[in-house]
């Protein structure tokens, strides 16, 4: 989120809340990216604020509420309030439980696969209309194609990032694997560590494709531990999602911290991916 647009995104959270009778009279800044993440006090609820324009919070909370009911490890909506979107002062604001995290272990790969497969599993049971992996493919070759956007992508990476996302797409649509709803983006940023177990959050990503497009997400080690993996499959899914994500980092809006010196790095691995493996072509 701009910074410009904070001061008024957390008092759209403090003054919805306090209008619903949460008691909001300090926002701690939990996370700022396309929104702003906050744990409003003394309440202890977790908000979310997001430009209107920007938003896709209605899918987020329909979706987090079916995959509760099937009993996915998803994060709860806030059961004080109704579970809805709020809109307040150009932002929309949806309120969360506020989980405290354990620190005392880490996460371990078999515990991650188990709770990956367990959300996937509930996933399958879903009927959501929701965009394919290849949707953010086709998002990246867009950023790639467009000087505007990325005015600081020299002309090789340019070459290099648009024949990897095209070359992988193909490659991946063409085993035609099974899909299924996916999370998107179930990093480690989005998971939590709760007294509960392991809970996914941020599912505003949720995608349609094969588990290994998540999978390449997740922590390598995690795969390991997850059933009936396609392994060659999910090579590709990484190098994909490794070309995607570089490319975010070239965008001219990029606000990721130290985003330039990570594309940077990234476009060297994909690089020494291709020479070895020879996964781009030319047309």
């Amino acid at each position: 989120m701009q910074v410009s647009e904070v001061p008024r995104a957390v008092a759209a959270a403090k003054s919805t809340a306090s209008a619903l009778g949460l008691t909001a009279d300090d926002a701690i800044v939990l996370h700022d990216s396309n929104k702003l993440t906050l744990r409003l006090l003394p309440c202890d609820v977790l908000a979310r604020v997001a430009p209107v324009a920007q938003q896709v919070a209605q899918f987020e909370v329909e979706l987090a509420q079916r995959l509760g009911e099937a009993g996915c490890p998803v994060a709860a909506l806030e059961p004080r309030v109704e579970p809805r979107v709020y809109e307040r002062d150009d932002f929309v604001v949806t309120f969360w439980t506020y989980y405290d995290s354990v620190t005392s272990r880490g996460v371990s790969p078999a515990d991650y696969a188990e709770a990956l497969e367990r959300l996937h599993s509930g996933m399958r049971t879903l009927d959501v209309a929701t965009p394919r992996f290849t949707d953010r493919v086709e998002q990246a070759q867009r950023l790639v194609a467009s000087r505007d956007d990325t005015p600081a992508l020299a002309d090789a990476d340019r070459e290099l990032l648009g024949d990897t996302l095209r070359s992988l797409k193909r490659r991946i649509g063409e085993r035609g694997g099974a899909e299924q709803l996916l999370h998107g983006e179930p990093h480690p940023g989005n998971v939590l560590t709760t007294k509960d177990g392991l809970l996914f959050v941020d599912l505003e990503t949720c995608c349609r494709g094969p588990v290994e497009f998540d999978l390449a997400h997740a922590p390598e080690e995690v795969s390991a531990h997850y059933p009936g993996v396609d392994q060659d499959l999910l090579r590709e899914c990484r190098m994909v999602v490794l070309a995607i994500v570089t490319t975010w980092r070239w965008d001219r809006g990029d606000q990721f911290p130290n985003g330039r010196r990570l594309g940077t790095e990234w476009l060297s691995q994909i690089r020494a991916a291709r020479d070895r493996n020879g996964w781009t072509t030319h047309g």
